[in-house]
């Protein structure tokens, strides 16, 4: 005997929403053989009732508020696709739950800063609350580590996770374009946030590792215990000088387990060219796992866009309608224990660009304060001169960031500096 059907209430119909109807009308049959019930759209909620979408939405319920949809006797699951960390989309889900239904989310930063106290909500209640379409878009980076891995001690979790940031420094690459071009040419194609501080300043991809990093980890999410730095200051000779040392600049979020606790990290840093993570071009985006049985996995995808974000949004819906929930970030959320936060300490080489004024003994100067401070040079180049000054670039061995740190603040007392240095982690990989 055949279940009835799941029933959808859906917030929010822009490009991820409209691209949710248009899955649900496009395969039904495929859905409902999969699921083994059909799933059918009740009802709907956005600002505009009567914007032009595309496709017709007459056959649907319309509700102006969002809470209103997530409380209608005829929705089994809640589909938020609002947006925002409070507001309307929180009101809206925390309602849902209230009024026993399911949730579906593309929401990350809803979770980055409020998801503990959503999943504790949910589990209480016997709901789900599903979010695959949060990070990494149509990406199964949440099934892999929650479902997949589940049997791994995770080790490192590291991506990058947003496409704007990694479109704008591989045109930078590849265009010779200054990071102001690049950024007005992203911003031209409709790439960017509202706000672009969500993209360039790392904020969107920082709540995308403070979720896989309780999932992976076992910890309440921590967005606050991330070290974040976005690719603002990145100039073109970062991305030239990189490039002639064999690495590329990449926007990297790095969530690993140390003695000390948890580190989580979304900064800019140097990948080899010939990585996984070095390769990616564009919008795309790659997260990489890394577990004690299974050793490492690279997951690489379309990260953002209607159809892919959607595709992780029906996945969600389809696990509910098989019946399958579990707990929100693996484990029962009351077991979930508080990040210890641990600035980064792990050793790292590093990259080094300062411009040295045009004098003998500058760069001794330089090699001299770096081996006080227990910094050993790996490499090292000197381009022509420019005006009075000469570019250098130095690859460090593996180093302490305090120990590298304090190399950079005693480097401003040896007067040779006609520039402020850039430091940048390079990550192995």
């Amino acid at each position: 005997m055949s279940q009835p059907p799941l029933r959808l209430g859906i917030a929010g119909l822009g490009t991820v929403g409209m691209g949710v109807v248009r899955i649900l009308r496009q395969h039904p049959e495929l859905i409902e053989a999969r699921t083994g019930r059909p799933v059918t759209l009740s009802a709907v909620s956005a600002r505009a009732r009567d914007k032009d979408r595309g496709v017709s939405l007459a056959s649907y319920g319309w509700e102006d508020d969002p809470v209103a949809l997530a409380t209608r006797d005829d929705v089994d699951v809640f589909v938020e696709l609002i947006g925002g960390d409070s507001g309307p989309a929180r009101d809206a889900v925390e309602a849902a739950i209230a009024a026993g239904k399911h949730v579906v989310t593309a929401n990350k930063a809803l979770l980055a800063l409020h998801g503990q106290a959503l999943a504790e909500q949910a589990e209480a209640a016997g709901r789900a609350l599903r979010y695959e379409a949060a990070v990494a878009g149509g990406i199964p980076v949440i099934k892999s580590l929650g479902e997949g891995l589940a049997g791994n001690e995770i080790t490192r979790v590291m991506g990058v996770m947003n496409g704007t940031c990694n479109y704008i420094l591989t045109r930078m690459e590849s265009a010779g374009l200054t990071y102001e071009a690049a950024f007005a040419e992203a911003d031209g194609l409709g790439y960017l946030e509202a706000d672009p501080q969500l993209d360039v300043g790392g904020i969107d991809a920082a709540h995308k590792l403070a979720i896989l990093a309780a999932l992976a980890f076992g910890t309440k999410v921590d967005f606050a215990g991330i070290e974040l730095e976005g690719i603002g200051r990145i100039s073109f000779d970062d991305i030239r000088a990189a490039g002639d040392m064999g690495y590329r600049v990449k926007l990297l979020g790095v969530a690993q387990m140390t003695g000390r606790g948890l580190e989580q990290r979304m900064q800019p840093c140097l990948v080899p060219a010939t990585s996984p993570l070095g390769l990616l071009e564009g919008g795309t985006n790659m997260v990489v796992i890394e577990g004690d049985a299974v050793g490492q996995i690279v997951l690489r995808g379309p990260g953002a866009g209607a159809g892919p974000t959607a595709s992780a949004v029906l996945s969600d819906i389809c696990d509910i309608a098989r019946g399958w929930t579990g707990p929100v970030f693996g484990q029962p959320a009351t077991t979930l224990a508080a990040a210890n936060r641990a600035i980064a300490q792990t050793p790292a080489p590093y990259y080094l660009r300062m411009s040295l004024d045009d004098k003998p003994g500058a760069l001794a100067k330089i090699a001299a304060v770096l081996g006080e401070a227990g910094v050993s040079i790996d490499r090292m180049r000197q381009y022509g001169r420019h005006d009075t000054a000469a570019p250098v670039l130095i690859v460090t061995h593996k180093t302490t960031p305090a120990a590298l740190s304090g190399a950079l603040e005693a480097m401003g007392s040896t007067g040779v500096l006609a520039t402020d240095p850039v430091a940048l982690r390079i990550e192995e990989v």
